[in-house]
């Protein structure tokens, strides 16, 4: 509403403001002889000025629209008004006023023409600002779509870019797991056949739920400790007595998003150099908690621990860094430390 105020009223601004300078230049030199002269004179050039203004709002308007349409240079449309439309309006209104009594018939052409000695000048220089105005207003407006584009643009390249780097990211995981997986299994053929039948079938489900979640950038924190419960199974099958293992995880918490196979990952660096290495085996320990708005998982093992900035590129713990950065960045990280002879890989993320 406020707009459409601003609209209507912004052609009845600028005819003013020129009365009040043209009248204040013969005010100033000494063009009148009396105060009723002044208001006279004063009344009829606002009048004048405002029916002119009506006239270039109806008139002008529409052919403005017309003009645009057709793809008319701005520049013909402004020569156009200031010879033919101001002198056509101005007559107009000299008849208007005429016909209501405003002014004697005598005077009619002579003040016609005196009218036009102020009107066309006036028209030709506020006609050239508004020109400049039209042109300066369009290009700020094709400049401020074309910015819109270019962040739609970025965003969705960036967006794309992101989505690219987390299915290249998983494709380095998925075999990585696959391999060491087969691995367990060979190795329970010869000696426990039907152990080995349970771990391919242990194997089936973690496929089927690593496919199933392979689209998703995040997964519930239960369907990921359900594929952590698998895969440690399928290590106990190895190790035997010498893995121990055991998944404490708070039920508040089991809604909890994250990565599909980030703990998974932390669990599988732990059997893989905290226990394997230790001929009596070890014992592998996952909790989770929540703090300041974020969830909080730990893996724990009883190894010697390494340096997380020392993990090589392409290492499953270096991906898992990458895609906790794609995914939140700076609001996720890990964390590697010595507590109570343990060995503690922490990973927090954004509680979701």
């Amino acid at each position: 509403m406020e707009s459409r105020v601003r609209k209507w009223l912004f052609p009845f601004f600028w005819p003013n403001v020129a009365v009040g300078v043209v009248v204040l230049v013969l005010l100033l030199l000494r063009q009148f002889s009396s105060v009723s002269q002044f208001l006279h004179v004063l009344g009829y050039a606002l009048l004048y000025s405002n029916l002119v203004a009506i006239f270039a709002m109806v008139v002008v308007g529409a052919l403005a629209k017309r003009f645009a349409w057709r793809k008319y240079p701005l520049a013909l449309m402004l020569v156009f008004c200031v010879v033919v439309l101001v002198p056509l309006g101005c007559l107009m209104v000299q008849v208007m006023l005429t016909s209501f009594g405003v002014l004697p018939w005598q005077y009619f052409w002579s003040q016609y023409f005196s009218m036009m000695r102020v009107t066309i000048p006036l028209a030709a220089v506020f006609g050239l600002g508004a020109f400049v105005h039209s042109s300066l207003r369009e290009r700020l407006q094709v400049t401020e779509q074309k910015l819109h584009e270019k962040e739609v643009a970025e965003e969705r390249a960036k967006k794309l870019a992101t989505e690219a780097r987390l299915r290249s990211l998983e494709s380095r995981i998925h075999p990585h797991f696959l391999f060491n997986t087969l691995n367990s299994i060979s190795s329970l053929i010869a000696v426990n056949p039907a152990r080995a039948e349970q771990i391919v079938g242990r194997l089936a489900a973690l496929l089927r739920a690593s496919l199933d979640n392979s689209n998703q950038p995040l997964i519930p924190l239960q369907q990921e400790l359900a594929m952590v419960e698998s895969y440690l199974d399928i290590e106990r099958a190895r190790f035997g007595a010498k893995l121990r293992g055991s998944v404490n995880v708070p039920s508040e918490l089991q809604n909890a998003k994250v990565p599909p196979m980030s703990v998974q990952a932390l669990v599988e660096n732990a059997v893989k150099y905290g226990i394997t290495p230790q001929s009596g085996g070890g014992q592998v320990s996952v909790t989770a908690r929540a703090e300041n708005g974020d969830v909080k998982i730990e893996v724990s093992d009883t190894g010697p621990g390494f340096d997380l900035t020392a993990v090589p590129a392409g290492h499953g713990l270096d991906n898992l860094v990458e895609r906790l950065d794609a995914l939140f960045g700076a609001r996720a990280r890990l964390n590697a430390s010595r507590l109570d002879g343990h060995c503690v890989v922490e990973m927090v993320v954004p509680r979701v």
